[in-house]
């Protein structure tokens, strides 16, 4: 990603960045872990024509096409979504996604939407996750080079972003919702000020979590979700 904002000004194109390792990866609320070779870690960059809001929910799409191109390699029923922005493989987490953007007007200039997933290697040693890692190998799923995989990848944003312009986010809110991991059941969300617990009911137009709690609906912007 760091890369991705370096060549951001030259940038005519939206355009793919691969690291085959990383020795200060980095993720949601300062998190940062090494990555070795084997596993993708890539960052799309481009100039959308969108709000700081509309390039957040691009999250969405990004997870849309994540779960696509992981359903290639491992069966679709060993995957899930879960809200904000991992992806679940038999329960671990598979993959990760974190959005950067820059601008100072109406509209951003730039978005990056980093992209980690766990191919062949699961992270050992992790003790703060909400959920333990896990790896597409480890899960039984094919083998695939991180270049192939993001050729998949690439391919399945790409037809996300399609839909996002024939038929706006409602529809790629209706397929995140379609696997979404838990919907309709309780779960809590931890915002850092509160724990919020409560029936997992959707996410609503700007991408929030809506949990139905004892004291009604609580439309949830950033947290994390613990079954």
């Amino acid at each position: 990603m760091a890369e991705a904002v370096r060549r951001a000004p030259l940038l005519e194109r939206p355009t793919w960045i691969m690291a085959r390792t990383q020795t200060a990866a980095r993720g949601r609320r300062g998190r940062s872990w090494v990555t070795p070779q084997g596993n993708l870690n890539a960052t799309l960059i481009f100039k959308p024509s969108a709000t700081p809001a509309e390039a957040a929910r691009r999250s969405f799409l990004a997870a849309n096409a994540l779960f696509a191109a992981l359903a290639i390699y491992v069966p679709s029923e060993k995957l899930a979504l879960k809200w904000p922005n991992d992806v679940l493989l038999a329960g671990g987490k598979v993959a990760g996604i974190l959005l950067e953007c820059s601008g100072q007007g109406p509209f951003v200039d730039y978005l990056s939407i980093g992209v980690g997933v766990n191919l062949t290697h699961t992270p050992q040693g992790v003790t703060d996750a909400s959920f333990a890692p896990t790896s597409l190998r480890a899960a039984g799923g094919w083998d695939v080079t991180p270049l192939d995989f993001l050729a998949t990848l690439a391919d399945a944003y790409a037809t996300q972003e399609d839909k996002l312009a024939h038929f706006g986010f409602q529809r790629i809110r209706q397929d995140w919702l379609g696997n979404a991991a838990r919907l309709g059941e309780v779960i809590t969300a931890r915002t850092g000020r509160e724990d919020v617990t409560g029936l997992f009911d959707t996410i609503d137009e700007d991408g929030n979590l809506v949990l139905i709690t004892g004291t009604g609906p609580r439309a949830i912007s950033a947290a994390d979700v613990f079954f």
